[in-house]
């Protein structure tokens, strides 16, 4: 059973779409990432997910239950850290996982979830004081009470150093070993692609790719850059490499030539067309085009993605 299905989910206000005929399925136990530029509709869909706002038209399931109707059973089951997450100013950080705790009636110990997001040291500090970062990692903390099965983060990363960030993304993978579902969105791209199985992209409100980082880069058409050190290079070993099937561009840099290609893995044919027209090959490395690159592809102005 799917852990979120949407089906031609619309959200309309009234002078814009905010989401438009969203169709979504997010398998439990994966980890799903939900890309879009500002705008474009993430935030108001997730809301609609946890019925803290209504659809216009379309259906939601959380974990096989309606999110409308079964308010409470979904809230139980599924841990929530929302965008703009505001704290009580006056309650310290144990305090407001006790609130947590006590609202789901489980039997976790708040120390211990603080300590997992790194706060154990700050459990007694008045949550008014925390920086940005400590705030939102205590979002993080008590979305995490009563392990659900299902985690729906906005932005996690906000706020974050780096420090901070790769501790979120350990969290969340020891949660999905757990055998929760993470579904999150994020600007922070770089973050994205170390973590998740899937991502969907999101502009003006219509979601217009889907699928593992993998498929996304064969389909955008962005090109991976194979970087080869050569002692000997010449203009007949550049124009030799250019001639390769599937190269698209070649540029020198001193002793380092430059190869953007669609096919990464003929990196040996490369390196023989180097050494069969009197170039040696030194070092080699590869260069995929990233979760950014793909982004950019996919919502820049122009129609369709374009080639790089």
């Amino acid at each position: 059973m799917p852990a979120i299905t949407t089906t031609d989910l619309t959200k309309r206000y009234e002078n814009e779409t905010a989401v438009r005929d969203l169709n979504l399925e997010v398998q439990s136990g994966e980890i799903y990432g939900f890309l879009g530029p500002n705008g474009a509709g993430k935030s108001t869909t997730i809301n609609m997910l946890m019925d803290y706002v209504y659809p216009t038209t379309g259906e939601i399931r959380i974990l096989g239950l309606d999110p409308h109707q079964d308010l409470v059973d979904v809230h139980q089951r599924v841990g929530i850290l929302p965008d703009r997450f505001s704290v009580y100013d006056q309650l310290t950080g144990r305090q407001h996982l006790n609130y947590i705790i006590d609202s789901k009636s489980a039997g976790e110990n708040p120390t211990d979830l603080l300590s997992r997001v790194g706060l154990a040291d700050a459990a007694t500090q008045q949550a008014g004081n925390y920086s940005r970062g400590m705030q939102q990692r205590l979002a993080l903390a008590m979305a995490l009470v009563g392990e659900p099965d299902l985690l729906i983060l906005d932005e996690p990363f906000t706020g974050l150093d780096p420090h901070g960030a790769r501790a979120i993304r350990e969290l969340v993978e020891e949660e999905n070993e757990r055998g929760a579902t993470v579904f999150f969105s994020s600007h922070v791209l770089g973050q994205v692609e170390l973590v998740c199985d899937r991502v969907g992209i999101l502009n003006e409100g219509q979601l217009i790719a889907e699928g593992n980082i993998g498929d996304l880069r064969l389909e955008t058409g962005v090109k991976a850059t194979v970087t080869l050190t050569v002692e000997g290079l010449s203009s007949g070993v550049v124009e030799a490499v250019r001639s390769v099937e599937s190269v698209t561009d070649v540029t020198t840099n001193g002793a380092e030539l430059l190869v953007k290609t669609g096919q990464s893995d003929r990196r040996m044919e490369l390196i023989e067309t180097v050494e069969q027209n009197g170039g040696t090959v030194k070092t080699f490395s590869v260069r995929e085009p990233s979760v950014e690159e793909i982004f950019i592809s996919y919502t820049e102005a122009e129609t369709g993605p374009r080639e790089q």
